[in-house]
């Protein structure tokens, strides 16, 4: 048998092995409820995961709703975009921009407990499939809202609707009680090299 033949054939005998693995594990998995993820990390992505999910959600016909805490102060793209199917997505941008710009904590927590109260609307909602609550640890660091309310508020929300956290330094108790939790970690990025903020990556 050649080389070739030889690492061709060992292939094929860790993939028949690893799909049985997996096959095992998929027909164990019987449980179906509504999940909470949450993504994290100093790296970029963590909304884009999550407005990825949107996009899933309104291809399998899921209504969505979305709420962002912190931005708000300059459009961006996902918004742009998916309210042009207002039947299916309720978006909903209530922060006022980055901490650092606003520079108003009072202010901050008033927005961000109007925010919960849209949040805890959609969360009530058996209708919305997946909800979105965008930079919504970035609130929950700051003490904007208390995470014992938010925490109850998601456990009590239709059994089968699920949400996506987003934000970075998300707080143990959050970390806790999520299903799946990512952590995006940064390697590199372009900011860092004099680049600015670009429509379409960044924004």
């Amino acid at each position: 048998m050649s080389e070739t033949a030889e690492r061709d054939a060992r292939h094929k005998a860790r993939m028949q092995r690893k799909k049985a693995l997996i096959d095992e594990k998929i027909a164990q998995a019987q449980d179906e409820y509504g999940l909470l993820l949450v993504h994290s990390g100093n790296g970029k992505g963590k909304s884009s995961s999550a407005f990825g999910m949107v996009a899933r959600a309104l291809g399998h016909g899921i209504k969505v709703g979305v709420v962002q805490f912190i931005k708000g102060a300059a459009s961006t793209g996902e918004e742009t975009f998916f309210r042009r199917f207002p039947d299916e997505v309720s978006y909903h941008v209530m922060g006022e921009g980055f901490t650092w710009e606003t520079q108003d904590r009072q202010r901050d927590i008033a927005k961000a407990q109007q925010a919960w109260a849209v949040a805890q609307h959609l969360l009530s909602d058996e209708s919305v499939g997946l909800v979105v609550l965008d930079e919504l640890n970035i609130a929950l660091k700051h003490g904007y809202l208390e995470l014992d309310t938010v925490l109850a508020d998601i456990e009590a929300r239709p059994l089968l609707q699920h949400v996506v956290v987003t934000g970075r330094g998300a707080l143990p108790g959050m970390i806790e009680a999520a299903d799946t939790v990512t952590e995006m970690s940064l390697v590199k990025h372009a900011f860092k090299s004099g680049v600015k903020a670009q429509k379409g990556i960044e924004f």
